[in-house]
């Protein structure tokens, strides 16, 4: 998914525990944080927003395992601006943290803070999502999904869907907020995907800030300036699901007059997949926090850590949401 830093991808994934933490090095903890007293690592943590179901289940995991792996954790919500994020990273350096991590709100302008934060010898752990700096010493660590990855797993199961048709196949888009990983790479893939074959057609695409919201605002806007719509392609749960309240104001059927790809199998969203509203789901798991407090200790205890560190996920369909409802976490 990271594309900057592609290099240095492991092999395979990694569930829910890090794997292959090799040889220590020097100390890369923070500049006086509680590590150094009482043994206590003090984190960090900038998060996007509350934008989605994703987000507020990612937020919940966070603070849940720092309290289990003992870690204090000093959280920042961001409000989906990256000057807030920025504020919040230096208010981190100032506190003179043991370790920070964020999610970062979009891909570019973070060099200046993050050297700041180097400067001050507190390491960063980007998660989630990515930055696109050329300097990649700036992090430790990228901890998240590959984003690439699930758009070309949305695009596979539309090739297949549609592989007994010739006839043309209008898609409509609706992105995440302009400029980040996850909107950037999700289309990048389910393009990359689509392109061998010329019956698809990406009439339309428009971001809808990954909100439900949005997602309906837009979706209203799709079915007015593009008559003939065959597939919804929504880069998160959330916005798929208000794409459905416009399509069903609009008098038509979700799951049937237009199909639905979404991105994430938050609970709201597979419960839509078991009753056929939406047609396929691929996964993107919030629950990194047991990952990241594990991360985090070891870069504050000095130990070399991957510098790409992939969560394991999967897909969804009608069938497969209906059995997995019961027991979802999230």
């Amino acid at each position: 998914m990271f594309r900057k830093v592609s290099a240095f991808v492991l092999a395979g994934v990694v569930a829910t525990a890090m794997t292959g933490c090799g040889s220590t090095s020097a100390p890369a903890g923070g500049a006086g944080g509680g590590a150094a007293g009482d043994g206590k690592i003090t984190m960090g943590f900038s998060q996007v927003g509350a934008e989605s179901g994703w987000r507020t289940a990612n937020t919940k995991s966070v603070q849940e395992s720092a309290k289990t792996a003992g870690v204090e954790l000093k959280f920042s919500d961001a409000q989906q601006k990256q000057e807030n994020q920025i504020k919040a990273i230096r208010s981190f350096v100032q506190q003179k943290v043991d370790v920070i991590a964020f999610s970062p709100v979009v891909e570019s302008g973070w060099d200046t803070v993050l050297k700041e934060a180097q400067n001050a010898k507190i390491p960063v752990i980007l998660t989630d999502r990515a930055v696109d700096s050329t300097d990649t010493t700036l992090y430790k660590t990228f901890l998240g999904s590959d984003f690439v990855e699930e758009g070309k797993k949305a695009g596979q199961w539309l090739v297949e869907e549609y592989k007994d048709s010739a006839d043309p196949v209008n898609i409509v888009e609706l992105q995440g907020t302009t400029g980040s990983a996850p909107a950037n790479d999700r289309k990048a893939g389910f393009a990359e995907v689509i392109a061998a074959e010329p019956k698809f057609k990406i009439a339309a695409s428009q971001t809808g800030d990954f909100t439900r919201a949005k997602g309906k605002e837009v979706m209203e806007a799709f079915l007015k300036s593009t008559p003939d719509i065959d597939v919804l392609y929504a880069h998160n749960d959330d916005m798929g699901l208000g794409a459905i309240e416009a399509i069903e104001g609009a008098g038509k059927v979700p799951g049937k007059d237009i199909k639905i790809i979404t991105v994430d199998a938050v609970k709201d969203g597979m419960q839509a997949l078991a009753d056929g509203k939406i047609s396929f789901i691929v996964e993107c798991s919030p629950l990194l926090g047991p990952q990241l407090m594990d991360l985090a200790k070891k870069v504050v205890a000095g130990e070399q850590v991957p510098a790409r560190v992939v969560t394991e996920e999967t897909t969804f369909t009608q069938e497969q949401a209906k059995q997995a409802l019961p027991t979802r976490q999230y």
